[in-house]
């Protein structure tokens, strides 16, 4: 029996790692290297790896469920979902339709994130929508979007870190949470570039760095202003390119030179002559980048933070020129683009505002209603989830897990339970899925076909590889019926190439333009970046009669004909202009403050969170496969020894840790690796070890972000 490889990419983080899915003829599946992609070049981690053993239907769901006398058992389609459309509707028709919330998932493919959008505006006329991408990098998207006009999450291909002349790597642990990216940085050690990690942690990456700073949670916004404080002290500014293509900078300066390297010192605990020589390393290339994670992002000031490490590349000229810059590492799978078409609170397709006129306008003509019909904002995804049970009454929920991965996970569980209807599409039974009314068991990234957008900006093409088990149907399905039973016949197409053809419309225009975007180009050029606009109308390239299989209706461009123009798309952005109104970058003028809640006599210690290299954010699907609950079988705590021996802590004992949200317990990791006032859990556990009942749900003013990686801890022997 002959087997066709298909190439497509991994389910997990944002390199969308390219791979080969080849059926086998005795059942099951083959992930195989797939070289051709620049990204990961064949290299996939552990979890890419075994990514095709949750297509079994042993591991997964593969009927709908629905609550009966306190249990969930086996269903139709067709009952789940009427189930759904009959309480939504009684919910609407008794609170309102604010009253009924939706919350989506940075996994979701742009196809499906466009259409549950479309879903709550347009058949549930909500504003209540937003998705767990919030929670990854909402304040670099505010600080980016503040500085440039635009947010993508790399401004520049992975392939330029190599080439530039020094990178600051803040608050990102690649070597665990993107293994095949740690190549890039190797690579640009390798040819006499530098490499400095930002971390209180000393982690596998930290490893890597020819310079490491240690600060202590929460003052990353402090260490950045020391560090342009002494760019200004030592003459270091590049005055043409300031004068030239930013404006802001006086009162940015201003707020810097409040910083001084010994008073930095104090609040980081980073020594002055560490930050001294990160200086000199970031100052002597002719170009240098700013890579940030969650660290400085999920914190209660994170676009403050990232301004002032923007700031820093902005006044010394690293920003807007081939090789340097300022980028953000998105975390999920399409944590980019499952915000730039519709399922975040404040955002249309396309990254349009949701308050602009002009983009309502544009959006309702596509969508076929009347501008005026469309709700305005609505709460961001920490918000929505608080207020679910009171305001909220009734919760669609599409790939995601906030029972273990949200902050303050125990009220936010709690909150969950006091819906009046909760209905959850989910591959595998999560945590949450287990609280729902309904659960509907959908396909996942080998068995349907979509696109996702990399860290990159770069738009990719997920092929579908096989058949998903009887019984199991796609997201798109699940809204299409769910429209049709709620009163809206068309507009929620099934086929995702048909999806994709009227997101390219209603995106035209828009700061994500993916309007020159089409299946073919992107089977043709291994992804193609945006913006990428439609070419006018006299230069388009004539449809080809039969494009072949896979290349439908949705598909109205067809592929280029030799001589047509064609837009190739973005890779690098800002080298001539940035994306705002003068076309000028913005400073930040920023000044350090405390993190949201700081040590204390009761709660002297701080936690920081974050993840392990064999499991993936809420660990719904990685804790199901065998080889990565070996390698990581459950949670932990990282104490200094110094602390261990306070608490008369040995090796893999139980501590409890407590904050003023609650306590989780799990055994005693001991290192010198970390600062002795901090302690590291991370978060893809439920259960008593669950990280997030910790966490502060404090939210940043612009973003709106949660403050994951800080907050005052005690921790007590078990």
């Amino acid at each position: 029996m002959e087997t066709t490889s298909t190439p497509t990419h991994c389910p997990y983080c944002a390199l969308q790692c390219g791979m080969n899915i080849t059926p086998l003829p005795q059942g099951g599946v083959e992930v195989t290297e797939r070289p051709d992609f620049p990204v990961n070049r064949g290299a996939l981690c552990g979890k890419g790896r075994t990514a095709a053993q949750v297509l079994s239907p042993a591991l997964r769901l593969t009927a709908p469920l629905v609550r009966d006398g306190g249990r969930l058992v086996p269903a139709s389609w067709e009952e789940a979902l009427d189930r759904i459309a009959g309480a939504l509707s009684a919910v609407r028709a008794g609170h309102g339709a604010d009253a009924v919330g939706v919350f989506g998932g940075g996994g979701l493919t742009n196809e499906k994130a466009y259409a549950l959008g479309k879903f709550a505006r347009v058949v549930l006329g909500t504003s209540q929508i937003d998705y767990n991408g919030r929670f990854c990098m909402s304040s670099a998207a505010a600080a980016g979007t503040r500085a440039f006009g635009l947010d993508r999450g790399l401004p520049f291909p992975l392939a330029d870190v190599p080439r530039t002349g020094c990178v600051i790597l803040v608050g990102s642990n690649l070597a665990e949470t993107m293994p095949p990216a740690l190549r890039f940085f190797g690579e640009l050690r390798e040819n006499g570039g530098t490499l400095i990690v930002v971390d209180p942690r000393r982690t596998r990456t930290a490893e890597q760095a020819d310079l490491h700073l240690a600060p202590r949670p929460g003052t990353d916004l402090a260490l950045a202003l020391g560090l342009l404080h002494l760019v200004v002290a030592e003459g270091r500014t590049d005055e043409e390119f300031i004068r030239g293509r930013t404006s802001g900078w006086e009162e940015a300066r201003a707020a810097a030179m409040a910083h001084w390297p010994e008073y930095v010192e104090r609040i980081t605990g980073v020594s002055v002559p560490e930050l001294r020589e990160a200086v000199r390393m970031f100052c002597a290339p002719e170009s240098a980048m700013v890579l940030t994670a969650r660290g400085p992002e999920q914190q209660s000031k994170g676009t403050d933070t990232v301004g002032a490490w923007i700031n820093l590349c902005l006044a010394t000229g690293r920003a807007g020129r081939p090789l340097s810059g300022y980028g953000c590492l998105t975390g999920q799978g399409n944590g980019q683009g499952g915000r730039e078409h519709g399922q975040k609170a404040d955002q249309l397709p396309g990254y349009r505002k949701l308050d602009d006129p002009a983009a309502r306008r544009h959006v309702a003509e596509v969508w076929g209603v009347d501008p005026d019909a469309l709700p305005g904002p609505g709460r961001s995804a920490y918000e929505l989830l608080d207020a679910l049970g009171t305001d909220v009454r009734a919760l669609l929920l599409m790939g995601s897990n906030p029972v273990v991965s949200a902050p303050r996970a125990a009220h936010v569980e709690r909150r969950l339970r006091s819906l009046d209807f909760l209905a959850v599409a989910d591959v595998v039974l999560s945590e949450t899925a287990e609280l729902a009314d309904v659960v509907l068991p959908v396909t996942q990234w080998a068995e349907e076909t979509g696109t996702t957008t990399s860290l990159e900006g770069r738009v990719l093409l997920r092929r579908r590889a096989v058949a998903a088990p009887p019984g199991v149907r796609s997201d798109l399905h699940v809204l299409h019926e769910l429209a049709a039973r709620l009163g809206v016949e068309k507009g929620f197409p099934t086929d995702p190439e048909e999806v994709f053809g009227e997101l390219r419309r209603a995106s035209a225009g828009g700061p994500a333009d993916y309007s020159g975007i089409t299946y073919r180009r992107l089977a043709e050029e291994n992804g193609v970046f945006w913006p990428c606009p439609e070419p006018p109308a006299a230069d388009r390239a004539p449809a080809d009669a039969d494009r072949g299989p896979g290349f439908g209706a949705g598909d109205d461009g067809g592929a280029a004909a030799p001589g047509t123009a064609v837009h190739p798309g973005t890779p690098r952005l800002f080298l001539d202009r940035f994306a705002t109104e003068d076309g000028r970058a913005r400073f930040a003028a920023v000044a350090h403050r405390a993190a949201a809640e700081e040590p204390d006599a009761e709660y002297p210690l701080l936690l920081t969170t974050g993840r392990v290299v064999a499991q993936y954010q809420s660990g719904a699907q990685t804790r199901r496969v065998a080889e990565l609950n070996a390698a990581a079988p459950g949670p932990f705590v990282e104490l200094h020894p110094r602390l261990a021996a306070r608490l008369g802590a040995a090796e893999g004992d139980p501590v409890a840790v407590v904050s003023r949200r609650g306590r989780a317990v799990a055994p005693a990791r001991i290192t010198a690796a970390i600062r002795p006032d901090t302690v590291f859990m991370p978060f893809h556990w439920p259960g008593e070890g669950r990280a997030n009942t910790l966490t502060n749900p404090a939210l940043d003013p612009v973003s709106r972000m949660p403050e994951f990686k800080t907050c005052a801890v005690r921790v007590e022997a078990v």
